[in-house]
């Protein structure tokens, strides 16, 4: 994830503590709060581990969060990691992010996706 998409300062996860809204699943909680740019900040408590287990974890949010970066809706968003994110495959936390951001509608349709596309001519699937 790039530098620019970060929440870095302790007021701006003050800010999306206070005034963002929140959406549950199984391994995360995502908080969201309005403004005119995408930063995203990550949390994880000292009851998932000690400091090598919490930034392990942290860095997996980091990498499921940067591809969807690019259809995210501006605005400041923090996921704050459960305990099952301890144990929880990647894929699993690619689909919880992704099932939080178009449960609170925060992306962006994909060019291209849905049902109907046209196939090519020609082509026999």
């Amino acid at each position: 994830m790039q530098r620019r998409y970060s929440l870095k300062k302790n007021a701006q996860f003050k800010y999306v503590y206070r005034r963002g809204t929140s959406g549950g699943a199984h391994e995360m909680v995502m908080l969201y709060a309005r403004a005119n740019t995408l930063k995203v900040g990550f949390s994880v408590g000292k009851k998932l581990g000690c400091a090598v287990a919490r930034n392990r974890i942290k860095r997996r949010l980091r990498a499921a969060c940067a591809p969807l970066l690019p259809r995210m809706k501006p605005g400041l968003y923090v996921f704050i990691a459960r305990q099952p994110a301890a144990t929880a495959d990647f894929d699993r936390l690619c689909r919880s992010m992704q099932y939080l951001l178009r449960k609170q509608n925060r992306l962006i349709p994909a060019v291209g996706s849905g049902e109907n596309e046209t196939k090519k001519a020609g082509d026999p699937t």
